[in-house]
Formats: C-alpha cells, sequence, structure tokens
C-alpha cells in the first residue's frame, strides 16, 4: 500500500479556545418550518435565503437528488471566525455534523464529528486534522474529506458562522438546559472569565448557551459534541413552542446574515415534514468513537476503526444506500507508514 502522508503542522504561538457552531440543524428546521405562519414570513425567509445560496462545483455530487422524495444527507459546517476574527476565509471548521434524513421514515440521524479526527484529505493526498479541511480549500475539501470518511455522499451542505448562535437563542429568548456542572468561561469576545453558569437545569440566553457549548475544562471533546446535540434539541423544542412572528423573523434575519448553502429555498421546503414533527421527530444521534493519540509530537483524535465501519453502515442503511440486511464486515488492517510532509503548507491559523 502506498505510504500516506500528513502535513508538518506548526505550533501556533498561542492556542485559541475554539467557538462551537453545531446549531445549524434546528435553526434550518425553524426557517423552513415558518410557512406555517404566513405568507408574510415565507415571503421574507425566501428572500434572505436567496441571499445566502453558494453553490458549490464538485465532480462527486449526485445529480438529480430530489430532497421531497429521496433520502438525503446534509453537512452542517461551524467555522472558527466571526466579526471578531473578521471572516477569515481560510479558518477552520470548528464543528461539523452530518445529518442524514430519511423521507419514509420522516428520521433524522445525527454524526457528530470531532474536529481533530485524523483522516485523509483526498484533495491534499495525505492525512491530518479533519477541521484544517476547510482551510486547505474551503467547503469543497471539507465535502470531499467528509465523503472519503464516511462513504457516503454528501448531497448539501450548511455553512454558518458563530454570529448566529447568540441573535438565534436571544430572539427565541433563551433556551432551557441542564447545565451538567458549575463553570466559568470566555464569552464571544473572547473575554477570560466573562460567563459563569452554575450547574442545575435553567433558561441560558445566547451568551450563555454558546458559553456552554464551547466549554471543555471539566471533560472533553467527546463529552462537548453530546452536550452539542442536547443543546440542538433545547432549541428545535423551543423553536417548536413559538408563535411570535416577531421572534421568527428575528430568526431569520440572524440565520440569513450569516449562513451560505447550497439548498436552494424550495428545496428547503422539503424539511417541513421534519420540522412540523417538533420534539415527536424520530431523530437519533450518533458519535465516533476513537481515543486521544499523538503522532510526531502532535495531537489527533484517533478513529476507531471498528465502530467507524459500523456508522457508516448506519447512514448507508438510512440512506437507502445498502440493505438493512447487510452485515458489518471487519476493516482491513492499514500498515502503512505516516511520515511528515514537510513541502505542504500549514493551514493558516
Amino acid at each position: 500500500m502506498a505510504e500516506i502522508r500528513r502535513s508538518d503542522i506548526h505550533k501556533p504561538k498561542k492556542k485559541r479556545k475554539r467557538v462551537i457552531r453545531w446549531f445549524m440543524l434546528p435553526l434550518l428546521l425553524v426557517l423552513v418550518s415558518v410557512v406555517a405562519y404566513g405568507a408574510h414570513l415565507y415571503s421574507k425567509a425566501e428572500t434572505v435565503m436567496k441571499d445566502s445560496y453558494k453553490p458549490v462545483e464538485r465532480d462527486s455530487k449526485r445529480a438529480s437528488v430530489n430532497p421531497f422524495e429521496e433520502n438525503i444527507s446534509v453537512l452542517f459546517i461551524g467555522v472558527d471566525d466571526s466579526s471578531k476574527r473578521q471572516f477569515d476565509s481560510n479558518s477552520r471548521t470548528d464543528a461539523l455534523m452530518l445529518a442524514t434524513f430519511n423521507k419514509d421514515e420522516k428520521s433524522v440521524k445525527l454524526l457528530s464529528i470531532p474536529r481533530d479526527s485524523y483522516v485523509y484529505i483526498p484533495d491534499k493526498g495525505f492525512y491530518d486534522k479533519i477541521n484544517h479541511a476547510h482551510a486547505y480549500g474551503g467547503v469543497e475539501y471539507t465535502l470531499e474529506t467528509v465523503e472519503n470518511l464516511l462513504d457516503i455522499p454528501v448531497d448539501y451542505y450548511v455553512k454558518m458562522n458563530f454570529d448566529a448562535f447568540i441573535d438565534v437563542v436571544d430572539a427565541l429568548n433563551g433556551i432551557e438546559v441542564d447545565v451538567p456542572y458549575t463553570f466559568t468561561e470566555q464569552d464571544s469576545k473572547d473575554r477570560a472569565g466573562a460567563i459563569t453558569l452554575e450547574e442545575g437545569v435553567q433558561t441560558l440566553n445566547g451568551e450563555e448557551a454558546l458559553a456552554l457549548a464551547r466549554t471543555r475544562k471539566l471533560d472533553n471533546d467527546i463529552e462537548r459534541g453530546k452536550r452539542q446535540q442536547e443543546i440542538i434539541k433545547a432549541v428545535i423544542k423551543k423553536a417548536a413552542n413559538v408563535k411570535s412572528l416577531t421572534n421568527y423573523t428575528s430568526v431569520i434575519e440572524a440565520i440569513g446574515s450569516n449562513m451560505t448553502t447550497d439548498l436552494r429555498f424550495e428545496e428547503m421546503t422539503s424539511f417541513i415534514d421534519y420540522a412540523v414533527a417538533g420534539t415527536k421527530m424520530n431523530s437519533e444521534t450518533l458519535n465516533l468513537e476513537g481515543a486521544d493519540s499523538k503522532i510526531n509530537g502532535v495531537y489527533y483524535y484517533q478513529l476507531d476503526e471498528v465502530a467507524l465501519e459500523e456508522t457508516k453502515t448506519t447512514l448507508q442503511k438510512h440512506l437507502g444506500l445498502i440493505p438493512e440486511t447487510d452485515l458489518v464486515t471487519e476493516p482491513e488492517t492499514d500498515n502503512s507508514t505516516v511520515t511528515d510532509a514537510g513541502a505542504e503548507p500549514s493551514p493558516s491559523y
């Protein structure tokens, strides 16, 4: 087997805390569900989303996918930028979530992909952290990398920066969540110790919800991913019960000014069946098992190959790509050598 290479990653002068943006799925569902509240909101949403439409040219995209009639997948991309960070186009992804939608079951599977996962980046030809794919080649490289990792087509993407998060949660007048422990975290302006939350069930505003989503001082990325999924459920629950047109108008504006996607507005309306289900929606959250590791002194999250194969099969079945009776096969052992790729450029930090 050919030698596998990885990038030569330089050490940043100061490690920055990353902001988590994994909330794109509930926002999309909220957006398309506004049709139930009148023509005015529908028209406004349609106008806003036209400005957010940014198709990506790539050979791997399935042709003629119809979200109204077929099972589809959507990659939700949260990027490490904001107005404070001047929207750097070479930013890394801070969160990746893949959602698969099954039309017959009206079900959704949501997979969190740890940002430090050690994966092959096809367009570069070497292994690296998955969050570096966006720094190397934007949305296109990220889509290709996820498709290669999970062995499924990624039909659409939704990309957001974190500025939308606070606005959306505040537009919903906060969300109710169970804070697992007392902690202190920086705020959206990177001011250290600005937010302190106590353990227990409570209603959080945008800044507080962001602090809960970003912290990992007392646990790790996997537990943080699980918290993010719980907050997604809290956003969906609150949005399903919001009846105010003013609230929905604010949500739409927050989404539209901070999002790009290759979903046309008319394609987004295919999600209405999922959105109106609210808390009764048949949904399942998935996580990628693995372990901490270091390669040439650099930290990575090494994915468990057996568990990865099981996850691939689960997603393939949910999309109807393989029969439900197919069994998971043991992956081949990869004895390839990992070496430095000194000539390769490092991602922009």
